[in-house]
């Protein structure tokens, strides 16, 4: 009896099968090559740590901070675990269940009571190993429904190393920014000195009747202006500083922050690519497909209802008065009984299998919008860094035209061969012409890490 139900259990294990539809990857909805951009040279992005990406001492030590404190990133760690514990226990139900239980009795009769022979003690012991129920999956519904569980745990984990991904180069961007708006600030204090020295040599002259109050009044301006800029950046630096702050988890170390984005190495180069077939190995768009693999799941689930569901009940008992020999001398009883059900008509059953291809449909549209999406974030990113530096290099033309004009005006001006109009004119582009030199400067550190990420950079 023994051996018939193991063998039926094994049976039963071996004989299953799933009723999920083969998979087959979505077509790109993308063009087949990336726009041609400034391709570097090295490992793909994909497959460039992130410590080697980053040449910043500093920056890299932020970033390790970040990686242990931020709130955000151990949120996404902490779902993957819940997930994860979801699919054992989905996983669990593939097996039976089994509950053990014992009892033990001793008891005394009296020697009036009992006829020749009988012992006066009696003791009992019983044993009973019970499976409640367990649903034989003949048909795969349990196993889709392991299948569908699994797959989201992938997609979680692989929204996690998107987290990380996003995080390393928030944190990235965010540094460039504090170390862009500190030196904004720098060269508006610098701005307000000069101003400071032109006032006062305007003001000496008016003093002396050399020029009209009018002049002494267009002198005050730039340097009232520049205070504004000093009061404005020192916000923005305050701003960044805890933006960065939030990023990182925890409090900024004082050594670790930029001066200026003349102090900060610029990140390696890598080699982008040209085929769009790079953009499939971002984490998104792999949390995007393993949530597609699990909505076929759902259909093999849905369709494994339509047929019979087959579940197995019993329990065995032994019972002994002897406890070492409890097993091999004792009275034992075996009880299974199978219970068949199958809906022969259940509006239910339909209307989620309906449901699950709809959802089916929806997780293709993502998949394919998620690809859309990185195909323009990777494009961007190219033709950024493609144009950046042709940007860069007229700028800086521009900032020497600038200063070359402003010296100019002043000795001008102070020759007494020019008013004070032209100094200010030259002063403003002068400011604006450096001003614009910095947001590039930034916009080329923060291109090659566009980049980095849109590709996927550090996930493998």
């Amino acid at each position: 009896m023994r051996t018939t139900i193991i063998s039926l259990l094994v049976l039963a294990w071996f004989s299953g099968c799933t009723m999920i539809p083969d998979y087959h990857r979505p077509g790109a909805p993308v063009p087949e090559n990336l726009p041609p951009g400034d391709v570097g040279s090295g490992l793909a992005a994909a497959e460039l740590p992130w410590r080697e990406f980053i040449q910043d001492a500093e920056l890299r030590q932020l970033i390790e901070l970040a990686l242990e404190n931020n709130r955000d990133l151990r949120l996404a760690a902490l779902q993957v675990e819940q997930v994860r514990a979801l699919y054992k226990i989905q996983r669990e139900e593939l097996y039976p269940s089994l509950y053990a239980g014992g009892s033990g009795s001793r008891s005394s009769a009296s020697t009036d009571l009992l006829t020749p022979g009988q012992p006066r003690i009696t003791e009992v012991y019983q044993a009973n190993l019970s499976l409640l129920s367990w649903e034989i999956d003949f048909f795969g519904r349990l196993r889709s429904l392991s299948e569908k569980a699994l797959q989201e745990y992938f997609a979680t984990d692989q929204a996690r190393r998107g987290a990380q991904v996003l995080l390393v180069s928030s944190v990235a961007n965010g540094y460039l920014a504090l170390a862009a708006e500190r030196e904004s600030l720098q060269l508006a204090e610098d701005t307000l000195k000069s101003q400071q020295e032109a006032y006062e040599l305007v003001k000496r002259q008016h003093s002396e009747g050399l020029i009209a109050e009018l002049d002494l009044r267009r002198a005050q301006i730039p340097r009232d202006v520049a205070r504004t800029d000093i009061a404005r950046y020192r916000q923005r630096v305050s701003e960044a500083e805890h933006a960065l702050q939030l990023l990182v988890g925890s409090s900024l170390p004082t050594a670790l922050l930029p001066a200026s984005l003349a102090d900060v190495a610029m990140p390696a180069t890598f080699a982008s690519g040209l085929s769009s077939q790079v953009l499939l190995q971002r984490p998104d768009i792999l949390a995007a497909e393993h949530q597609l693999r699990a909505a076929y799941a759902t259909i093999g689930a849905a369709r494994a209802a339509f047929f019979p569901n087959i579940a197995l009940i019993g329990s065995l008992g032994t019972a002994s008065t002897e406890l070492q020999r409890l097993f091999e001398r004792g009275t034992s009883t075996w009880s299974f009984a199978p219970q068949l059900s199958m809906p022969i008509f259940d509006a239910r059953v339909w209307t989620a299998y309906r449901v699950s291809k709809v959802q089916r449909k929806i997780a293709i549209t993502q998949y394919e919008k998620a690809i859309q999406n990185a195909f323009r974030e990777t494009a961007d990113a190219l033709t950024l860094c493609k144009n950046i530096g042709e940007q860069l290099n007229a700028q800086k033309d521009l900032v020497e035209a600038s200063e070359a004009t402003y010296r100019l005006a002043r000795v001008r001006y102070e020759e007494g061969t020019d008013n004070y109009l032209s100094v200010l004119d030259a002063q403003r582009s002068m400011f604006s012409a450096q001003q614009g030199l910095i947001s590039l400067k930034l916009a080329e550190h923060s291109s090659r890490l566009q980049l980095y990420a849109a590709l996927g950079g550090g996930v493998q």
